[in-house]
């Protein structure tokens, strides 16, 4: 059965082909700012919810529709990603006080037999100090606006001031492949 991502996430698109899946990608655009809940797992939750929505009308042939969202978590406070580059600092400057953790709910959906599984993961990762002229640097690249708390900790300029993870890596990036896998298997 066809695979439909609907995410244009770099990272996401990136984890299905490392995991070996032929897709094609189509993403959702809806607001996601008109979602607001204060819970980090309810939040993801509704919103890849929510692009399941905006895209089971424009896809016409058995598929499976796999959408996800995340956000990341520090200190108690939801970090999306950053509005400006102030914003992206701050996440930045601060991101070795306390460990971030990242909350993605995924949903997969059969077009078929409009059976929808979802689930959340999360996993920890925790920085050393990183530098200004890094920071900077980062910032400048644009790729701190692209990911929920300001990193990515796969790039080649933060990637070095991660210390340690806990929890699977693709999680960290925005897409829990084993989670993945499994709810796939469900929504067959």
């Amino acid at each position: 059965m066809k695979i439909i991502l609907g995410s244009e996430s770099r990272g996401r698109r990136e984890i299905m082909e490392r995991a070996g899946y032929v897709f094609d990608v189509m993403p959702a655009y809806i607001d996601e700012k008109a979602i607001r809940l204060s819970h980090p797992s309810l939040l993801t939750l509704a919103l890849a919810l929510a692009k399941r929505d905006a895209l089971l009308s424009r896809i016409g042939e058995p598929a499976l529709l796999i959408t996800s969202d995340q956000v990341v978590v520090y200190n108690g406070a939801i970090r999306e990603k950053p509005t400006d580059a102030e914003e992206a600092e701050r996440y930045l400057r601060t991101a070795h006080l306390f460990p971030s953790e990242t909350v993605t709910s995924v949903a997969v959906t059969n077009t078929v037999t409009k059976r929808s599984v979802s689930a959340t993961d999360t996993a920890r990762v925790y920085f050393r100090k990183i530098p200004e002229v890094v920071i900077r640097e980062y910032i400048r690249t644009g790729d701190a606006f692209t990911q929920s708390g300001g990193f990515d900790c796969e790039h080649v300029l933060i990637a070095p001031y991660v210390e340690r993870l806990e929890g699977e890596r693709e999680s960290m990036v925005g897409l829990p492949i084993r989670l993945v896998r499994l709810l796939i298997e469900d929504a067959m």
